[in-house]
């Protein structure tokens, strides 16, 4: 990862706050940004780049005119897709972000064959399986950014109880990223103390609900789903792979037997590096959270399944 270059199609509000994130911390020595929707892209790269004036390091930050342009890049951060509208079935939704993700891979593959590519779009680790199903590519340079945001807002959760410890919490978010995710807030600390000496059963299962219904919160008061902490999960992710950080991170990757499961992609703790997914660490789960796991892949795979049923991979 030598130019340090970071493509990143979609530039909607989580898009663009992660490519801002990554130039404040003067992580990159390029950013190109591309979006279908005309112009979107080009202001939103003059804007990001004239922010850099004053970051730690300067980034140069273009607009994509077509996807060619995103070439050569060391990682690829694909945010693109529609978000579910009224009348939408589950399947509609579905057909439509995986023929987006098809088009957008096909660009990947042509013009940076060697990137890693990190899946944001919903739902999120479907399409993560989609992205690994039609590059063919090893399965360490597709991760799915969910655990990152996940553990971030069962952090914002653990502080609000607690009233301590900010930035020392640990977390810890497995499974899918949606309603059947699992917070396991036995693998949690504080600074080096364990979470469940910290705070009862009851205030726990109150902050797993909260984590779950993160994003539903935020709906609630803006009216569109949050940005900035996704962004920063995505800046998160893209620092630990370019700065061959070996940092320790929930991400929807391709299961190959861990846990008990293969051809299927779902989050689970793994190690960042220079090469993607460097390990995927098996941590010892108890028949509660086993049989929670279960209940999440399998609504993975559904989903999968109706891909399947329309001929989507034929």
């Amino acid at each position: 990862m030598h130019r340090r270059k970071v493509g990143i199609i979609g530039t909607g509000a989580v898009g663009a706050t992660a490519a801002y994130s990554l130039c404040m911390m003067g992580t990159c020595n390029e950013i190109v940004l591309f979006d279908i929707a005309e112009g979107v892209a080009k202001g939103k790269a003059i804007d990001i780049a004239q922010s850099s004036h004053y970051a730690p390091n300067s980034t140069i930050v273009t607009a994509a005119e077509s996807p060619a342009d995103v070439n050569d890049c060391d990682i690829v951060v694909i945010t693109a897709g529609v978000p579910r509208k009224g009348d939408m079935t589950r399947e509609d939704l579905l057909m439509i972000n995986a023929k987006i993700m098809k088009t957008v891979v096909e660009d990947v593959k042509t013009y940076s064959p060697d990137a890693v590519i990190i899946c944001v779009s919903n739902p999120l680790d479907v399409m993560t399986y989609v992205i690994q199903k039609m590059t063919g590519w090893e399965r360490n340079r597709i991760i799915g950014m969910a655990g990152a945001l996940d553990g971030a807002r069962m952090a914002y959760q653990i502080y609000n109880k607690l009233g301590y410890g900010a930035g020392q919490i640990g977390t810890l978010v497995i499974g899918d990223h949606g309603q059947n995710m699992i917070p396991l807030p036995q693998k949690v600390q504080v600074g080096d103390v364990p979470v469940n000496e910290l705070l009862s059963k009851a205030e726990m299962e109150e902050i797993i609900e909260r984590t779950r219904t993160g994003g539903a919160e935020i709906v609630k008061y803006l009216g569109t789903s949050g940005y900035y902490a996704p962004g920063r999960a995505i800046a998160y992710m893209v620092e630990a792979l370019l700065n061959d950080s070996r940092i320790v991170v929930s991400s929807s990757v391709l299961l190959d037997g861990e846990y008990g499961y293969s051809d299927v992609t779902a989050g689970v703790p793994v190690v960042l590096g220079k090469n993607g997914v460097e390990k995927i660490i098996e941590i010892d789960l108890d028949s509660e959270t086993i049989e929670k796991f279960k209940i999440s892949v399998d609504s993975i795979n559904e989903n999968i399944a109706i891909l399947k049923q329309n001929k989507f991979f034929d």
